[in-house]
């Protein structure tokens, strides 16, 4: 098992959500967060003058999948996320998932999931 984290753009959820769960992905934890990368911020124009907003709003998205559906739900992630504006799109992270608990039945592992 993996855990998949995803670092997105706010507005490409709903076409992110749809592709992986077409590819298998059975749930997922959605949260809203704050932060920058290579980026670093962007700088806002308003009748005041000017402003730079060091953070700005993502969505993470986490999902423990089995093995073998690592890739297909890496690729549909970054189909689905990716916007025609390059930077800031997001970023992906995979990690290893030792064991896994459903706590209402007691499943453990890929039963769990």
């Amino acid at each position: 098992m993996k855990q998949i984290t995803a670092i997105i753009r706010p507005e490409r959820i709903n076409a992110v959500n749809k592709a992986v769960t077409a590819v298998g992905a059975t749930g997922m934890t959605i949260t809203e967060v704050k932060g920058h990368g290579t980026q670093k911020g962007i700088r806002l124009q308003s009748r005041g003058g000017s402003y730079e907003v060091e953070f700005l709003e993502k969505i993470e998205i986490m999902m423990v999948v089995p093995d073998e559906i690592v890739q297909p739900i890496i690729d549909a992630i970054v189909a689905s996320a990716r916007t025609e504006r390059g930077i800031g799109d997001g970023k992906i992270f995979v990690l290893p998932v030792e064991q896994s608990i459903r706590i209402r039945t007691g499943e453990q592992d890929i039963e769990s999931l």
